[in-house]
């Protein structure tokens, strides 16, 4: 599932500039995106915003099959740092 996710956040990373980076913790590893260059690795850097949220439903969220905002207000998804780099994922998703 790692594979899948850093595959599908690349896809989406690459065709969509944000500006800013971010970090998703999953239960199954760490997904760093850079907004800038559209790089994503496994690395556990500092970001402007880091993201909790299970791998399935960071899986979800990608695929389209769950909303973000949904995710959020529901409690599957935790948000710390800066929010305004939260808001400029809607990019990817």
């Amino acid at each position: 599932m790692v594979e899948q996710i850093n595959q599908m956040l690349a896809s989406k990373a690459q065709g969509n500039p944000f500006g800013a980076t971010v970090k998703f913790v999953a239960n199954e590893g760490v997904f760093y995106v850079d907004g800038t260059n559209g790089s994503v690795s496994n690395e556990d850097k500092e970001a402007q915003c880091t993201i909790f949220v299970s791998s399935e439903d960071l899986q979800a969220m990608l695929s389209g099959e769950l909303n973000p905002t949904t995710a959020f207000m529901s409690g599957k998804m935790r948000i710390e740092g800066d929010m305004s780099v939260a808001m400029k994922l809607q990019s990817i998703f």
